[in-house]
């Protein structure tokens, strides 16, 4: 009886195992369970708060050219495509196919229209662009990034003159509490600095725990 429980223990459950899985999906979502983490993200009020307080703090403005890295389910893709109106254009970027198709049928319009363009990509390859952006954004997307700091830099290089790229994370590591948020603004404001921005501004919103959102500014 003895073994037997302990064997159950050390085996993970369906949920735990679904859990993983999902965790690991957010990086790049493929399969069924990618699919299940691109309607987590859709629906995640937190996720929902995120990307509508990056777009807002991004001051948008008619006719503006926007670009997202990882833009997942196409939240703010979509806020952003509003703000921008007719005059603008959208783009984003992301390494998954399915949400690709998710942001595409969240956008359909948008897309049918012309004004948002969509590429299954990375940032470390980005795709060849025909003009630069005056806003940039990536949300919760850093972490999978290699060597971030030049990432940041390359990014810079696509900005317009007052250009504006705008970084949000919420830590998702077991733990990680308000102090977690802040270490992680500090870095990533340094980061900004060797990346070359001239201005550099930090912004929190309160959820548990707190998501930062670092934008850089070039003149």
């Amino acid at each position: 009886m003895h073994e037997h429980s302990s064997t159950n223990a050390a085996t993970p459950s369906a949920g735990h195992w679904l859990h993983r899985s999902l965790a690991k999906q957010f990086g790049r979502p493929t399969g069924f369970v990618g699919r299940l983490a691109g309607w987590s993200m859709a629906h995640r009020p937190s996720n929902r708060q995120r990307n509508r307080w990056t777009v807002d703090l991004l001051r948008l403005r008619p006719g503006e050219r926007v670009l997202e890295i990882g833009f997942g389910p196409g939240l703010a893709l979509g806020r952003a495509a509003e703000q921008v109106g007719a005059s603008g254009h959208v783009v984003g970027v992301d390494p998954s196919e399915i949400m690709v198709g998710h942001a595409g049928r969240r956008n359909r319009v948008a897309v049918a229209e012309g004004r948002m363009t969509l590429h299954v990509g990375h940032v470390e390859r980005l795709p060849e662009f025909d003009a630069g952006f005056d806003a940039i954004m990536a949300v919760n997307t850093i972490g999978f990034w290699s060597e971030p700091t030049a990432r940041l830099e390359e990014l810079r290089q696509r900005l317009r003159p007052a250009g504006r790229l705008a970084i949000t994370v919420q830590p998702r590591s077991p733990g990680a509490t308000a102090a977690t948020s802040q270490r992680v603004c500090l870095e990533l404001e340094e980061r900004f600095k060797v990346a070359g921005f001239t201005k550099v501004s930090s912004h929190t919103l309160a959820l548990s725990p707190p998501a930062v959102c670092v934008i850089g500014q070039i003149m």
